[in-house]
C-alpha cells in the first residue's frame, strides 16, 4: 500500500518467523521506527484521518503505543494519555483486566487523565487478538471519555482484532495488513 509519502511501509516492517514461539510471524515496527522517512510517514499517516479537530487527547497502549501516540498527539496538537500495565503510574489510578492466553493481565490509567466528555484517539502499533486494545476501550470509556477512533500501523485481521473493536463501534484506521500470523 503506498501512502501520501510514497513509502510502502509494509518493506519497513521486518518479520521474524517463530517469535515468541513456534508458527508465529511476528512483525517488528523498530526497523521502520529506525528509518526517518517511514517512521515520519507512518505517524503522519496514522494522524492525517484527525487533522481537522474532534479529538482532545491521544491514548497509547504500552510501549510501542507511547512511540507512536506521543508523536501523533504532537502532530495532532493535543496532550498524551499513556496507558500502561499495572503499577507503573506513580499517582491514583483506575484499571481494567483483561484476559491473556494463560491469565488475567491490568492496564491503568491516572484517575485524572481523561474527563467525562473527552474525545479520545487510542493509538498502538498492532491489533492482533485486540485483548489489550480492547481493554483499552472499556478504560477510557470507564473514565467517562469517548473513543473516538483506535489507530494502528499493523491490522492482523486473520484472528479477529479490528472486527472486535468495530463490533464494539469503534472506528478503526490502520496503514497495513498482513494475512496470516
Amino acid at each position: 500500500m503506498d501512502l501520501r509519502h510514497g513509502f510502502d511501509i509494509k518493506r519497513y516492517i521486518r518479520t521474524i518467523p517463530d517469535y515468541p514461539k513456534k508458527g508465529i510471524l511476528f512483525r517488528d515496527i523498530t526497523t521502520l521506527l529506525a528509518n526517518l522517512h517511514a517512521f515520519r510517514a507512518a505517524v503522519d499517516e496514522l494522524a492525517w484521518p484527525f487533522l481537522k479537530g474532534g479529538i482532545d487527547y491521544v491514548a497509547g497502549i504500552e510501549a510501542r503505543g507511547f512511540i507512536l501516540g506521543g508523536a501523533v498527539a504532537h502532530v495532532l496538537g493535543r496532550g498524551f494519555v499513556p496507558i500502561r500495565k499495572k503499577g507503573k503510574l506513580p499517582y491514583r489510578v483506575i484499571g481494567q483486566e483483561y484476559a491473556l492466553e494463560y491469565g488475567v493481565d491490568t492496564i491503568e490509567i491516572h484517575a485524572d487523565a481523561i474527563s467525562a466528555g473527552d474525545r479520545i484517539l487510542l493509538i498502538d502499533d498492532l491489533i492482533a487478538t485486540g485483548g489489550t486494545a480492547n481493554a483499552a476501550i472499556d478504560l477510557i470509556r470507564k473514565s467517562g471519555g469517548e473513543v473516538v477512533a483506535a489507530a494502528f500501523v499493523i491490522d492482523l485481521p486473520d484472528i479477529g482484532g479490528s472486527k472486535l473493536l468495530r463490533d464494539k463501534g469503534v472506528k478503526i484506521h490502520t496503514l497495513v495488513s498482513f494475512e496470516g500470523h
